[in-house]
């Protein structure tokens, strides 16, 4: 599961996020793209968590390197309702007492705003040269 979640489950997550939600041009081409790639991504985990409590049976490092990347809401919407057992795996990772802890860390900090342009550069200006 883990060359699954660095090859598949996070750059297609990460796509849709920046497409979505950071892009300043909105290519619909490209949100529906990520959009259906990531429900795709989604059935693979459902059909893995149909019999097991985690990924590998147990909770090990695939399902903390992949929880991260599965958005049980996404744009208002709720993602996850076509997939229980991915929602079910979602809630008891959610709820463990490790995860709440670093999840609460540097919560002051989350983005309620949209990005200023400065910001911006940072995050998406980056160049070798830079």
């Amino acid at each position: 599961m883990g060359a699954w979640q660095v090859a598949n489950l996070g750059p297609v997550a990460g796509q849709l996020n920046h497409f979505a939600n950071y892009a300043t041009e909105k290519i619909p081409y490209a949100i529906e793209r990520f959009t259906n790639e990531m429900n795709r991504l989604l059935g693979v985990l459902e059909r893995r968590l149909a019999d097991r409590p985690y990924l590998a049976g147990e909770y090990s490092i695939a399902t903390i390197a992949t929880w991260p990347w599965v958005f049980p809401e996404y744009q208002g919407k709720r993602v996850l309702a076509d997939f229980p057992h991915v929602a079910r795996w979602w809630d008891a990772v959610a709820g463990r007492p490790a995860v709440r802890k670093g999840r609460a860390v540097g919560e002051e900090l989350r983005r309620t705003a949209p990005l200023d342009d400065q910001a911006r550069k940072m995050l998406f200006g980056q160049t070798a040269a830079a």
